[in-house]
C-alpha cells in the first residue's frame, strides 16, 4: 500500500484548478430575472433541446465549427483528424487514442470536466454548491442508494470545450439501467444555486458492478440544449471501454463511489473544500483501490 500512497503524492502535483465561471449576460438574464425566469420555463424543456440537437445533426450545421472551435480555444490536437458531417457529428469527436493506459489499481476519470468531490453523509445525503440531494432522489433506488452511505460522490461538469464521450472506470458487468426523464437546466454553476439540477434534470443511471471498486453507480445528467445521452448497449464491459457519448450541449456526469473502496487524491478535496473545481482529463488518476 505504501507504493499507492507514493503515486498518490506524484498526482497530486498534476492536478491544476478552475475558478467559478463568469456568467453571459444570457444566463443571468434566465436565471436571475423574473422575466427570465418565464423563458427558462420554457427554453429547459425536452422538445426544444431535441429540436436544437435535430439542427445540429444537420449538414448545415457544419457552418458553426469553426466559429466554435476559437470561441473556446478547442486543441484538436487531441482529437482524430476527419472531415465532419454535421456540428454533432464534431461535437462528439474521438481521441486519437482510446485505449486504457493507467494502472488498473487507480480510479480514474470516465471522462473530460470540472470535478468536485463530496462526502456523502451518514443519512445518505451531501450537499452541492447550494443544493441538498438525497442520494435515493438521484438514483430513484433505495436499496441500491444505501451502498454508499458514507461513501463519496464525484461530479464531473462537462463544459463545451471537453471530449463529450466517456467510458468505462473498470472490468464489470451492469446490474442495472434506467433513464429517468426531467428538464434540461443548464449545469453551470448559476443555476445549482436556485435549483437542484441534478434531481430534476432528464438523467440516465447505470448500477455496476466492478471487479476492483466494488458496486460503482454513474448517472450521466443531461443539461440546456443537450439533445441526447447516447448510451451503448453493454452487459458486461472492459475498463476503458467507451460507455457512451453527449451532444450538443453541457453535461455532467456523477460517480458513486462505496465506503471503503479507494482512497481518493487529498487535492481533490482540498480544492472543493476551498470552492475550486479541478480540470480533469479521461484517464486522470483520482484515487487508488484499498
Amino acid at each position: 500500500m505504501s507504493d499507492h500512497r507514493n503515486r498518490l503524492i506524484e498526482f497530486n502535483k498534476l492536478s491544476t484548478v478552475s475558478s467559478i465561471e463568469k456568467n453571459g449576460i444570457c444566463l443571468r438574464f434566465l436565471y436571475h430575472t423574473m422575466l427570465g425566469r418565464c423563458f427558462l420555463k420554457i427554453m429547459i424543456q425536452p422538445w426544444l433541446s431535441n429540436l436544437i440537437g435535430q439542427l445540429f445533426e444537420t449538414r448545415l450545421s457544419k457552418i458553426g465549427i469553426n466559429h466554435f472551435i476559437k470561441k473556446h480555444q478547442i486543441d484538436l490536437t487531441r482529437f482524430e483528424k476527419k472531415e465532419y458531417c454535421s456540428f454533432n457529428d464534431f461535437f462528439s469527436r474521438k481521441l486519437k487514442e482510446s485505449a486504457w493506459k493507467a494502472d488498473r489499481n487507480f480510479l480514474c476519470a470516465p471522462c473530460d470536466g470540472k470535478l468536485s468531490v463530496y462526502k456523502i453523509n451518514d443519512d445518505l445525503t451531501l450537499s452541492i454548491k447550494h443544493s441538498r440531494y438525497t442520494i435515493s432522489s438521484l438514483i430513484q433506488e433505495e436499496e441500491i442508494a444505501n451502498r454508499y452511505q458514507e461513501g463519496w460522490c464525484f461530479v464531473f461538469r462537462l463544459t463545451p470545450d471537453d471530449y463529450h464521450r466517456y467510458h468505462f472506470i473498470d472490468d464489470g458487468e451492469i446490474i442495472q439501467q434506467k433513464k429517468i426523464n426531467g428538464v434540461f437546466h443548464t449545469v453551470r454553476p448559476i443555476a445549482q444555486e436556485k435549483y437542484p439540477i441534478f434531481s430534476e434534470n432528464t438523467r440516465e443511471i447505470t448500477i455496476m458492478n466492478t471487479k476492483n471498486f466494488q458496486t460503482i453507480t454513474q448517472i450521466e445528467v443531461g443539461a440546456l440544449l443537450v439533445g441526447k445521452i447516447a448510451n451503448h448497449s453493454l452487459q458486461a464491459f472492459q475498463k476503458g471501454e467507451e460507455k457512451g457519448t453527449f451532444l450538443f450541449g453541457g453535461s455532467t456526469i456523477i460517480l458513486l463511489v462505496e465506503k471503503n473502496a479507494i482512497q481518493i487524491n487529498p487535492t481533490l478535496l482540498c480544492n472543493t473544500m476551498h470552492h475550486l473545481e479541478t480540470i480533469v482529463h479521461y484517464q486522470d488518476q483520482l484515487g487508488v483501490k484499498n
